[in-house]
């Protein structure tokens, strides 16, 4: 029996999980977890990549403890953060994540290089002010050293797949994120690089997710207890969840719910037009080079972050259930950079009701009841965007990911969007890097193949309209 270990790594956790085919059906074993988060040093956000290399090497070590040994490894992770290394290879700075303000006011900086009509143009990729190309304005502006004696820009897992295989590459569908690549040549845009003033050689290859990369160093294969192949996934959490939708059909809508919600649809074509970008959608790279075309929406961040401000020990279902008994009808913009990053996400609901003259949720209940609802008018807008945008209608919305646990959410996005909600798989982000691995290594024979499989392998629940 073939193994394969998808690692998955999130805001707030990661979790190795094997993967196997037995009689048509994709299986799944989650072997390891491990605790995620962003802490303060020096002042900025900061991850810490040293931690979760430990455990991503303490994961595959329990492959060996278990005898099950994975004929390949892949790492998915969120987007948009990166590190600089020198040429010893060794991280210049401190590992700042994308919630940290290093970013403020680097947009305009940005534009005075290009602007912002010119720039969407060119990648496509809609404005959020922690993508890559300002994080990295960020460095020019306050940390010009780094950028001086910088050999190499390394996304988040390409930088774990180089500590296991100690190759550099990037890979294309986290590299769409930076807002640094081209659409047409799907590579990155030298152009745009050397107007900002950026250092063109630290910028490696980008290769296809599918790509094989090498096996592990002789020091990690001491380490876990044996030797496998590193293929690239779709690096991007995204991108690998998307990959997960159950569906063939041509007009797919999809929300990744998690603790961002990305809702979008497929195309093979980017859609770089002004009418996109005053929508503020985007169109990241997908497998096989198609492209996500979508809207970043808060998504469960904002839940996750109010229930741990919260001094009950109440889970996610648990809070979901008791959302579901209120009637209060105030409305958030989950998309305002005011619940990017607050000291206390309650507090920012509350008194972003009180300023719009709303009605203040003052329960734990209420609170989640205002951010739920809040999310299903968020989708409602999007889908109507999309329509717009596309000409086409979609009759229904495969929710994919951790969310698609969130039984009242499900049922109010089917209520407000007047759509059918079909919710799962859960583990969508694990089983899309499964899929690009399998589809690699001849298990399953294309995407339309690996989606029937997961289509017939895991639970699809029916929300109506």
């Amino acid at each position: 029996m073939k193994y394969y270990l998808a690692i998955d790594i999130g805001a707030s956790s990661g979790r190795h999980i094997l993967g196997h085919i037995r009689d048509g059906k994709m299986q799944l074993e989650e072997i390891y977890r491990f605790h995620n988060g962003m802490s303060e040093k020096d002042g900025e956000l900061c991850w810490d990549y040293e931690s979760l290399f430990t455990e991503i090497k303490a994961g595959m070590k329990k492959c060996s403890e278990l005898n099950k040994i994975p004929v390949s490894v892949g790492i998915d992770t969120w987007a948009v953060d990166f590190v600089l290394l020198d040429k010893e290879n060794k991280v210049l700075g401190n590992t700042v994540g994308y919630r940290d303000g290093r970013t403020k006011g680097m947009d305009q900086k940005v534009y005075e290089c290009i602007s912002e009509v010119d720039l969407y143009r060119r990648t496509g990729i809609q404005k959020q002010i922690f993508n890559s190309i300002y994080q990295l304005m960020a460095v020019k502006e306050n940390h010009p050293e780094y950028l001086e004696k910088a050999e190499t820009m390394l996304m988040v897992p390409d930088y774990f797949h180089y500590l296991l295989s100690g190759i550099k590459k990037t890979e294309y569908t986290n590299a769409t994120t930076t807002g640094l690549v081209s659409p047409d040549t799907k590579n990155w845009d030298y152009d745009l690089i050397n107007q900002l003033g950026y250092p063109r050689q630290i910028f490696r290859e980008i290769k296809e997710a599918g790509s094989v990369i090498g096996g592990l160093t002789e020091e990690i294969q001491k380490e876990v207890g044996y030797n496998c192949e590193v293929i690239l996934p779709a690096t991007h959490d995204t991108g690998s969840a998307v990959l997960a939708v159950p569906s063939n059909e041509e007009d797919t809508l999809y929300i990744s719910s998690g603790t961002w919600s990305l809702m979008g649809i497929e195309r093979i074509e980017a859609d770089c037009s002004s009418n996109s970008r005053e929508h503020n959608l985007t169109n990241e790279g997908g497998y096989e080079y198609r492209f996500r075309y979508l809207k970043n929406i808060m998504g469960l961040w904002m839940i996750q972050s109010m229930k741990k401000e919260i001094k009950e020990d109440y889970s996610f279902g648990e809070i979901c259930e008791m959302a579901s008994k209120e009637t209060i009808e105030s409305i958030v913009d989950c998309n305002n950079d005011c619940f990017l990053a607050p000291k206390s996400m309650s507090e920012e609901v509350q008194k972003y009701c009180l300023n719009t003259n709303q009605v203040v949720p003052k329960t734990v209940a209420e609170t989640a009841a205002v951010i739920y609802n809040s999310l299903a008018k968020c989708y409602q807008a999007t889908i109507e965007e999309i329509e717009e945008l596309t000409g086409r209608t979609y009759g229904k919305i495969h929710v994919i990911g951790g969310g698609a646990n969130a039984e009242y959410l499900n049922q109010i996005t089917a209520r407000d969007t007047k759509r059918t909600v079909l919710a799962g798989p859960v583990e969508a982000t694990a089983i899309g890097n499964l899929m690009v691995q399998m589809i690699q290594k001849k298990e399953l024979e294309n995407l339309e193949s690996a989606r029937n499989c997961v289509y017939e392998s895991f639970e699809i629940k029916k929300f109506d309209a």
